[in-house]
């Protein structure tokens, strides 16, 4: 561990002090588009909230409103700036490189993890490189393929445990991992070649506080069906704009255990993985709770397989809204409270239960509504949302696109899941989301 090369040279730190500057001004300047903007939409909306007053009291009206009109529009809005204004500094992609060892978490993944292994060994990475399979108990031939594997490449360790769960697995891989750095990708990711260097040279160009790195995990079974492919852009658009959004206040708010890049001694420090339901959620607000930063690389790219059942897309989802959730409760209050950059992205997600709850239980029933001729819960502030959403999901378009050019990789043309997304996603995810919400808070069983 001595002899490995410093994270950070000397020369790289007296750049971050003026990148920090001009974050700072970027944040607060998408903020105040963002006021602007709902100091305005509130003004407009005044006559709206008088009308629905007299139906469901001022209170109910101004909670509808503010819910479904005025706080998504600052959201979108100051989303839109935070794109058009970040600027994150250029990668550092020369080395030296630390050691990096991937964990991988299995449990029955027999007919993936060779494909898996495959990919995560064809890295162009210049530094030590280290795979640990953490078998968790499988009783398929998971570990046969990875030792089979292993005795034909020395860079493979396999790890056999007794089934514990993902965190228990990972937190073993922790512990016996001697690199730098620790990046965690699932069985089922395929790790693009360019991958594992881009995510480290991120780290790198990063302030020093920085201790995880996001990569961009994106979809590789969109073919599947309509599901796959509206998911597509939602990893692809969605996903990777809030990312970005967090990465400019320096704080990534997930570290996705799909695809991430740790440093080694916070990780340890932190803690490791908690059982929890969304274990990367909370690991990702412990490191932030204890004073680091955590950014997001779009270009590290790499491909999961997402669900293709409603059934398991819906568990999915309230799993990462329970996770949301667990994050809020042990860190949620302390981190709005320092008053950092990363503390805005915080109080979006304080916000989020209430945005979810009435969109399900106003919007979508003022919609109905609508379609009879009565306007008075979808109002034409609510349409003004749309416009927003389209520019947001226009500037990630342009973004991405030149992501991909950067690393040789094109876009694919998916036109069908792209208007499933724009016009039917929202009204699908808002309720899982919210139901998610409701079932942590309720204490429900935890379920994967």
């Amino acid at each position: 561990m001595s002899a490995a090369p410093p994270l950070r040279p000397p020369v790289v730190s007296l750049r971050r002090e003026r990148v920090y500057l001009r974050v700072r001004t970027r944040f607060l300047l998408s903020v105040f588009a963002g006021l602007v903007w709902s100091t305005f939409s509130f003004w407009l909306s005044l006559p709206w909230i008088a009308e629905l007053a007299r139906s469901i009291t001022l209170p109910g009206a101004i909670v509808v409103v503010f819910g479904i009109a005025i706080v998504p529009g600052y959201l979108n809005f100051q989303l839109a700036a935070a794109l058009l204004l970040d600027r994150p500094p250029a990668l550092r992609l020369e080395g030296p490189f630390p050691p990096v060892a991937i964990l991988i978490a299995a449990y029955n993944e027999a007919e993936r993890i060779e494909e898996t292994l495959t990919y995560a060994l064809r890295q162009d990475y210049p530094g030590g490189l280290e795979v640990l399979v953490l078998d968790d108990g499988s009783t398929d031939g998971t570990a046969e393929i990875v030792r089979g594997r292993a005795a034909r490449d020395r860079r493979i360790r396999l790890l056999q445990l007794p089934h514990g769960g993902k965190a228990v697995a990972l937190n073993a891989g922790l512990e016996a991992a001697t690199a730098a750095l620790v990046a965690t990708i699932d069985a089922d990711t395929l790790l693009m070649p360019f991958a594992l260097r881009r995510v480290v040279g991120r780290l790198m160009a990063a302030p020093a506080s920085t201790v995880a790195v996001a990569g961009a995990v994106l979809v590789r079974n969109s073919r599947s069906n309509l599901l796959a492919r509206v998911q597509e852009w939602d990893y692809f658009l969605g996903i990777s704009a809030v990312k970005r959004q967090q990465a400019l206040l320096q704080g990534t708010l997930v570290a996705q255990g799909a695809f991430s890049l740790y440093d080694t001694d916070a990780l340890r420090a932190a803690g490791g993985w908690p059982d929890r339901i969304g274990e990367d959620i909370v690991l990702t607000w412990t490191l932030l709770a204890r004073g680091g930063l955590t950014t997001f690389e779009p270009t590290a790219v790499a491909f999961t397989d997402v669900p293709v059942r409603f059934g398991g897309f819906r568990k999915q989802r309230q799993r990462w809204a329970r996770g949301m959730i667990e994050g809020l409760r042990d860190h949620g209050l302390t981190l709005l409270s320092e008053g950092r950059l990363p503390s805005h992205s915080v109080g979006a997600n304080f916000l989020f239960p209430y945005l979810d709850g009435v969109y399900t239980c106003a919007f979508l029933p003022g919609v109905l509504l609508a379609l009879t001729g009565n306007f008075a819960l979808v109002g034409p502030l609510t349409l003004a949302v749309l416009p927003l959403s389209a520019l947001v999901a226009g500037i990630m378009f342009v973004r991405q696109r030149r992501a991909f050019d950067e690393v040789g990789l094109k876009v694919r043309r998916n036109r069908l899941g792209f208007g499933a997304y724009i016009a039917l996603y929202p009204a699908v995810l808002a309720p899982i989301s919210f139901a998610g919400y409701v079932k942590e808070l309720a204490g429900a069983k935890r379920a994967w």
